[in-house]
Parts: C-alpha cells; sequence; structure tokens
C-alpha cells in the first residue's frame, strides 16, 4: 500500500508530534477530526500511536493520503516491567506484514477473556448488568475495556465507592492486558522498525526511569531510543534524558500524548527528531 510519508522532506523547524491517540484505542479525537486540526495548524508530520493497534494503521494511511497529510506510522504498544506500565512506541512498520501484528491481535483476545471473567465473576456476586453489556463491551479497543467496565456499572447504578462493589471489582481480577517489553522489542526489530520508550518520566502507575532503571531495562529490551520530549516532563528530565540519549547513541522522539482537544497537539520542530526521522525514511533539511 501507499504511505503517506514516502519521499517526505521536512525543514529543520517544521511543526512535528509523534504521539497522538484518536477513538481507534482511547482518545477523543475521531481519526478525522484530528488530522483536520492538525492541516488547520498547519504540522508537517504527525504519528497516530493509538494503544496496541497494528490492525487500523492501514485506514490511517489511506486518510492522511486522501487529506495530504503526511502521517508516520505508529503504534503504542502496552507492556509492563516489574509490575508497573511502560509504554513502548514503535515507528515505521509495514502495515501489513509486521511482527507487532500477532502481538496486538493476542493481547486483544486476552483483554476480551478479563472481560468476560469480570463480567460473569461480578454477576456471580449479586451485581446485574444489562443483557447486551457484554457484547458492547469486548466490541470495544482493549485499553478502553477495564474503564468500559467500571463505566457499565456506574450506569446501572452502583457507587463504585460503596465498600461491597468495591471489593467486588476488585476481586473481579479486573486488569489490563498488556505484552512484555522484550517481546515488543524483538517483534519491532523482525518488522524492520524502531522501538522507543514512551514518557520515561511519566508517574501515576508506569515506571518512572533515572538513568539506573534505563540502563537495567535495557539491558533486557533493547529499544533504539526514548521520547526525550513530553508535556508531564520536567525541565531537569528532559536534560537527562537527551543526554542519556546522546551518550548511547540512541533515537530521541517527541510527542504531546494528546487524547482529546482539551489537551491538542503540541509543535514540535523536526530537528529534535533528525535521526529518529532518518531512521524511518524522512528527510530533514
Amino acid at each position: 500500500m501507499n504511505i503517506s510519508t514516502t519521499g517526505l522532506r521536512l525543514a529543520a523547524d517544521s511543526a512535528i508530534d509523534l504521539h497522538l491517540h484518536t477513538t481507534y484505542s482511547d482518545g477523543r479525537w475521531s481519526p478525522e477530526l484530528l488530522l483536520d486540526y492538525l492541516l488547520r495548524e498547519q504540522f508537517g508530520l504527525a504519528a497516530l500511536t493509538d494503544h496496541d493497534r497494528t490492525d487500523t494503521v492501514a485506514a490511517i494511511q489511506q486518510l492522511a493520503l486522501d487529506k495530504h497529510l503526511p502521517v508516520l506510522v505508529g503504534v503504542e504498544m502496552t507492556t509492563t516491567w516489574r509490575g508497573e506500565l511502560t509504554d513502548l512506541l514503535c515507528f515505521g512498520f509495514d502495515p501489513h506484514h509486521s511482527a507487532l501484528n500477532d502481538l496486538t491481535q493476542d493481547l486483544l483476545w486476552r483483554q476480551q477473556e478479563n472481560t468476560r471473567q469480570v463480567c460473569e465473576y461480578v454477576q456471580q456476586q449479586g451485581l446485574t448488568l444489562s443483557p447486551d453489556a457484554l457484547p458492547a463491551l469486548l466490541a470495544k479497543p482493549s485499553s478502553e475495556q477495564p474503564h468500559a467496565i467500571v463505566a457499565c456499572l456506574e450506569e446501572q447504578g452502583y457507587d463504585l465507592g460503596e465498600p461491597s462493589v468495591k471489593k467486588t471489582l476488585r476481586e473481579s481480577g479486573i486488569t489490563f492486558a498488556t505484552n512484555e517489553p522484550a517481546a515488543v522489542v524483538e517483534a519491532a526489530h523482525r518488522s524492520g522498525c524502531v522501538c522507543l520508550l514512551a514518557h520515561p518520566g511519566h508517574e501515576d502507575g508506569f515506571v518512572t526511569f533515572d538513568v539506573q532503571l534505563l540502563d537495567q531495562f535495557r539491558q533486557e529490551a533493547p529499544i533504539d531510543g526514548l521520547e526525550v520530549y513530553h508535556p508531564l516532563h520536567t525541565p531537569a528530565q528532559i536534560e537527562m534524558y537527551r543526554e542519556y540519549a546522546e551518550r548511547h547513541h540512541l533515537l530521541t522522539s517527541a510527542g504531546s500524548d494528546s487524547h482529546k482537544p482539551e489537551k491538542p497537539p503540541i509543535k514540535y520542530r523536526a530537528e529534535l527528531c533528525r535521526d529518529l526521522l532518518e531512521q524511518v525514511g524522512i528527510r530533514v533539511e
């Protein structure tokens, strides 16, 4: 298939954002509205990196071609490391022939199995769900299913703060399905693409990386780079990650992690990600 970034050349000051989410995963942007926004704001390049969705990349590329906006092929893969979430960004794979496809399909199956088990358990404990609840939940993207179960119970009138309801939900085993970081990196490399650690400074349930943890993580999962520039990173973290990437000859990425219009994409300069972009065939002049 045609790729919207084929032969792309960018000026060093072109506006780019390489970490965006749509309704294909847990975002509130529709792909059409997001691309229209990026066009209005004169972005030179974007990457739509919906969680664990490689099956939607071909549709996004066709939309990008129709709207004449270059969109880098990308996905954010959900993994856990040492018991905490650790997301990885993969860029530049073939949408139809990628080892990442098998990982995302297996993850979806496991998430759906968890959704079935949770729904069965909460009903066994006396909580009622509407007859059409389970099919609707299973049709949602994998990253949305745990949130949707909670929302479904609230819609049925249950107070999630009430101790017995809270206990039932906790004991149901509700969880996010994830992959192992090393498996994602290996699949990315077999697919001929690059794999970077997303928002390494993220807190709130994620591993928050310092230099020592980065060294340890890279021994287990040989990533190609770091998302150095992210709105949750402090200036000190940005400098630490930038220096680390430079010292270890790693690629650097920049992204807003925008999920909704209220927190829109950020105009990062293409030159911040020069090595990454040139690795995936985009010339920065």
